[in-house]
Parts: structure tokens; C-alpha cells; sequence
């Protein structure tokens, strides 16, 4: 790699020579890990005439550098920072000044940071055992076919596609596919001008948030529900009230009067798994009409029902215009992917898109492109029958063992989805269950997060067999089991 000459500015001000002056910038760049062993200088050439000096100036600092072992010489080649050379501090380097112009303490107006996601190590692919949810199985994906939409969308067919600045709009063929082909399956009849690609679930439920709350406005949300919505909600300072779910998810009875806005997981509920029975449905959506808020509807993982087709959503039972449907391909495809689409009435779509406009304009052109090409071309059906055959696999391997080592499943078996919601013994706290299970090789997610900070048991915690092989299931269980049986006990 070669450095850009355009990395070496000179300081009127700087005391020394010239030669001096451009020893100590090159020096500096190599101290400061800005320029690394291997990499190629400007030539003397190119130098000289960027920073309007002799050549032999620049000549001689190079010369006096490759002394030092800063730099060596490759003859007709040029001169390359030296494998040899002084290594960067393995400290931080101090700040400019000593007190900093700005107390940040004090600039930051709102803060983001949250401690509140689930316990999982950063390198949880290198765990034997790892039951993490909502991660990509490389075993499952094609890499080719992906490829091949990657590569067409570069094409030169769809070159404005992939360049042009489409401002609020969006890939037309994706759109035209969401809505021909994708929403269909959820019973959901919708206009183009009633959707809108969003960089994921986490993308829509933000906007959607920002433009249905305020201070003054309140909103409902499942405990246990999903906790990076609970932190969204959280940011628009709203009146934010956790609502128990049950056996059939979030009972619409318990909603409090004066709710603006429901946000609920009905067809497969985030994280106890259960699915909300056709009548409270009902039941909700009619509350919605009488009294007047917004229900919005993640609809996430309903294309992994093992046994008959998934439950009608939300959406294609709203007849009053109540319901905005979120959907993604993150769950379906790969984390990585973040992109989804929001479905709703045209009024608030107008302002999701301004909205989106103001924040990012649109998702990435080529990526559009190949998702488009990726649904149409038939690998996106492909990809969820390898998914669902595997994940109905798993999920009976996990079923057998959960019950041949004795563990509880809290929430509903289902016939879907990609994981067990789970109960570990009184007395037993999951959270330090998990850090005792690494060194086993194992990695569990603690439930804590899910709930409310009030309202924060410790004995749940969530099993996933989205990112572990069948054949690893059994062995996994089994170590949980024991060290929960260790672990109690321990503590008695």
C-alpha cells in the first residue's frame, strides 16, 4: 500500500530545517501508527513538488531515515517504511492540552449509551457451544447465488440504480416485490405509497417512535419485550409503560386508558415465543378503534413456522388504519444485511420517508438491487426452506435434550421461530450461570434485559439454535444442566 502524498503538510512554524522538518513528518506518521511496516513513501519526485522544496532535500531526509531504520530502500523501487522500525507507544497518547476546551460532561445534550443489551462476549463464534440468537449460520446461506445478485446489481444495466442520489425514493423492483410478493403472505394488501425500505427492524421501530411520540404521549410495550426498543422509547422521553404478557401475549385489557401508541410482537412474541390467539387480536384492534392509538406490529420470524402456514399479522386484519406492520430481512437472511420496510397508512409513511430522508435519504442503492434480484430470482424461497427444514431439526434435537436433562421451558414450545425461552431454578441466577458457563465453552443469553428495569427477574434466560449445529445441541444442554445443577448446589 502506498501512502498519499497528501498525508505530509509542512509547518511554517516548526522549528529545524526543511530536512529536519520532513524527517520529523515521517517519523511522526510511523510513532503514531498513521504510517505502517510495508507501506511505500511518495517518491523524493512527487514529495519535493507537494510541498514546494528541492528534490535533494527530501533525498537526504529519506537517506538520514533509512540510517535510523525508520525506512529502507528497494532500489528502482522506492523507499518503504522498515519492518524494523520504532514502534508506536503501546499507551494512549496524551490529548493537545491538558484541560480540554469542551466539558463533554456537560456538551453531550442527550445521551445513547445503554448498558442494556444482552450478556454475550464479543467472541462468542469461538465458543464450542454458543445457543445465541439472531446470528447468521454460514452453513445455511448461499454465498454463490448472493454473489451472483451482488455482481448483476453491479452491472451495467443498473448502473443509475446503483449511483444515482434517489432521494427519498426507493429501488422500484424491491418495492414492486415487497408488495407483489412478500406482503401477500402476511394477508397484507398495501399501495406502494404505503411502504417504505428501511436499514432494518431497529431502523423502523426508531422512526416509527419518533414520529408518533413526544414528552406527552404515552406508550405501551410487552414485559419481557424486546430491549432495544425499550431504549428507543426511552429517548423520546415518553410515558413508557411495561405491560405483562401471558400465556397469549400482551392482554389487551391491560392496557392503560389514555395510550397513544402499542407496540407488540403478536405473531411471535419477543421473547417468550408465544403467539396472540386470533380473538384478543381482535380484541385489540377493536380497543385501538374505540379508543384511538397506534398499534405497531414487529413482525419478525413468521416465516420459520414449522407446521402450516403462520398466523394471519396484524396488519392484514386492520380495517380502521390502525396498525403499522414492521418487517425485515435481517432474521431471514443475515444481521448484517439491515434492511426492512415499514407498511402503513400513506399519512404516516409521508412523514417516515422525510424522516428517513433527513437521517441517511435511502438504504444503499446496490443493495437494494441485489435484495431485489435475490427475492425475484427465487433464492430467497431457497434460502427459507434450507432454514426452516434445519431449524425444524434443531428444534426437535433441543426439544429432546431440554427434556432429557430436566430444564424448564417458560415460554410456549410453538412450532416456529429459532429459540426456547427459559427458566432456571429458584435460587439461580442466570447472568452469573453464563459467566460460569464460558469456561465451559458454552454461551447462554441471560433475560434480565427483557424485562423492565423494575421488574427484572433473574431466573430467565434464552436458549437459540439459529448459530450451533444439531449434532452440538445434546452435548451443549448437557453442560448447561450440570453447571445449573452445580450451580445450586453452591448456593445452598
Amino acid at each position: 500500500m502506498s501512502i498519499p502524498v497528501e498525508s505530509f503538510f509542512l509547518d511554517p512554524e516548526a522549528e529545524g530545517t526543511l530536512q529536519q522538518k520532513v524527517q520529523r513528518l515521517v517519523a511522526e506518521g510511523i510513532l503514531s501508527g498513521r504510517f505502517r511496516p510495508g507501506e511505500k513513501l511518495p517518491s523524493s519526485r512527487k514529495l519535493a513538488q507537494h510541498l514546494g522544496i528541492s528534490r535533494i532535500t527530501v533525498t537526504n531526509a529519506y537517506t538520514e531515515l533509512v540510517a535510523d531504520d525508520y525506512l529502507n530502500s528497494r532500489g528502482r523501487s522506492g523507499y518503504f517504511v522498515s519492518q524494523t522500525a520504532p514502534a508506536p507507544p503501546a499507551f494512549d497518547l496524551p490529548g493537545r492540552g491538558e484541560k480540554p476546551a469542551i466539558d463533554w460532561s456537560r456538551a453531550i445534550g442527550q445521551r445513547f449509551d445503554s448498558p442494556a443489551l444482552p450478556l454475550r462476549p464479543a467472541n462468542w463464534q469461538e465458543f464450542s457451544y454458543p445457543f445465541i440468537y439472531g446470528q447468521a449460520d454460514p452453513s445455511l446461506f448461499s454465498h454463490q447465488t448472493w454473489r451472483q445478485c451482488a455482481l448483476q446489481a453491479l452491472g451495467q444495466k443498473d448502473f443509475k440504480i446503483l449511483t444515482a442520489d434517489r432521494y427519498e425514493e426507493d429501488d422500484e423492483r424491491l418495492l414492486e416485490h415487497i408488495q407483489r410478493h412478500i406482503l401477500p403472505r402476511r394477508g397484507i394488501a398495501a399501495r406502494k405509497e404505503e411502504i417504505l425500505i428501511t436499514m432494518g427492524a431497529q431502523n423502523a421501530l426508531w422512526m416509527t417512535a419518533q414520529i408518533l411520540l413526544t414528552q406527552r404521549r404515552t406508550a405501551a410495550m410487552e414485559n419481557p419485550g424486546y430491549q432495544g426498543l425499550r431504549e428507543i422509547l426511552s429517548q423520546t422521553r415518553c410515558h413508557l409503560v411495561p405491560v405483562d404478557v401471558d400465556a397469549g401475549g400482551l392482554p389487551p385489557e391491560a392496557l392503560p386508558q389514555g395510550t397513544d401508541v402499542v407496540f407488540t410482537t403478536v405473531s411471535h412474541h419477543c421473547p417468550t415465543n408465544v403467539t396472540m390467539p386470533l380473538e384478543r387480536r381482535k380484541r385489540l384492534l377493536d380497543m385501538a378503534t374505540e379508543r384511538g392509538f397506534v398499534v405497531v406490529e414487529d413482525d419478525y420470524e413468521f416465516e420459520l413456522s414449522f407446521q402450516g402456514a403462520p398466523s394471519p399479522s396484524l396488519k392484514s386484519m386492520d380495517d380502521a388504519g390502525c396498525v403499522v406492520h414492521i418487517g425485515s430481512f435481517s432474521k431471514s437472511l443475515f444481521p448484517g444485511l439491515r434492511l426492512g420496510y415499514l407498511v402503513g397508512p400513506e399519512d404516516f409513511i409521508r412523514e417516515a420517508r422525510a424522516l428517513r430522508a433527513l437521517v441517511l435519504r435511502h438504504p444503499p442503492g446496490h443493495i437494494q438491487r441485489t435484495v431485489a434480484y435475490f427475492l425475484s430470482l427465487g433464492h430467497y424461497d431457497a434460502q427459507i426452506n434450507r432454514m426452516r427444514k434445519a431449524y425444524e431439526t434443531r428444534r426437535r434435537v433441543m426439544s429432546e435434550a431440554i427434556a432429557r436433562h430436566g430444564l424448564t421451558i417458560s415460554g410456549a414450545v410453538g412450532t416456529g421461530g429459532s429459540s426456547f425461552w427459559m427458566l432456571a431454578p429458584e435460587g439461580v441466577d442466570t447472568e452469573e450461570l453464563a459467566r460460569r458457563l464460558y469456561a465451559r465453552g458454552v454461551v447462554i443469553e441471560p433475560g434480565r434485559g427483557f424485562f423492565a428495569a423494575d421488574l427484572s427477574p433473574n431466573r430467565y434466560y434464552r436458549l437459540a439454535y439459529s448459530s450451533i449445529a444439531a449434532e452440538k445441541i445434546g452435548e451443549g444442554i448437557r453442560r448447561i444442566a450440570e453447571e445449573i445443577a452445580i450451580f445450586g448446589h453452591s448456593e445452598a
